[in-house]
């Protein structure tokens, strides 16, 4: 099994969250977003995204526009020096009751089979209540960024990340910090502090 992966939500957490986000152009990476990243990547860290997007549902965008705004995201890391390890994708509304819209675990499960790692020995950075409830369902270690709608749902307190970061860049510090100089990710040793 490959060691050091982390899994990312996509709207609010690396790009700026749009409200059913449906046109290439209006792809922007948060400040910060690509620097944080870099920094991961840095670390010999894979990134992967895993992403519900029931606008393809809900009818709003085709499969074809979601493509190109992934080729567009794609290419605006790429300007910065990061590169993505898949994009994963659940394109159903939540009355679907599919496995695969995050807090379900299949896009994980899938992703996991395909990249080979344990996700229990993976970071989990969302800015939603659901990307938190998959890591910690998973067994990941869970990084809520305030970013998007992370600030709120800090403050709601209803969600219990192991830590709570203000944007990439603080998460990539504090996985650094867990990580340690030799660079042995084991789930074990990741929940001894906690940021929130």
């Amino acid at each position: 099994m490959r060691r050091g992966i982390v899994v990312l939500d996509r709207d609010g957490t690396i790009n700026v969250e749009r409200h059913y986000l449906a046109d290439p152009a209006q792809v922007e990476l948060i400040d910060g977003a690509a620097e944080g990243l870099r920094h991961l990547r840095d670390l010999g860290l894979e990134l992967i995204v895993v992403t519900n997007q029931s606008g393809v549902g809900r009818g709003y965008f085709t499969e074809d526009t979601l493509a190109a705004i992934h080729e567009r995201l794609v290419e605006c890391l790429a300007a910065e020096g990061v590169e993505l390890g898949g994009i994963y994708v659940c394109p159903h509304i939540p009355a679907d009751g599919c496995r695969c819209r995050k807090p379900g675990p299949a896009l994980l499960e899938q992703a996991a089979r395909e990249r080979g790692f344990d996700p229990r020995e993976a970071f989990m950075i969302g800015d939603k209540a659901s990307d938190v409830e998959l890591g910690r369902r998973a067994g990941s270690t869970t990084l809520l960024v305030r970013t998007g709608y992370g600030a709120e749902a800090a403050g709601a307190g209803a969600v219990t990340a192991d830590y709570v970061v203000e944007d990439l860049r603080e998460a990539a510090r504090v996985i650094e910090g867990l990580i340690g100089p030799d660079e042995a990710i084991g789930a074990a040793g990741q929940r001894s502090a906690n940021g929130t």
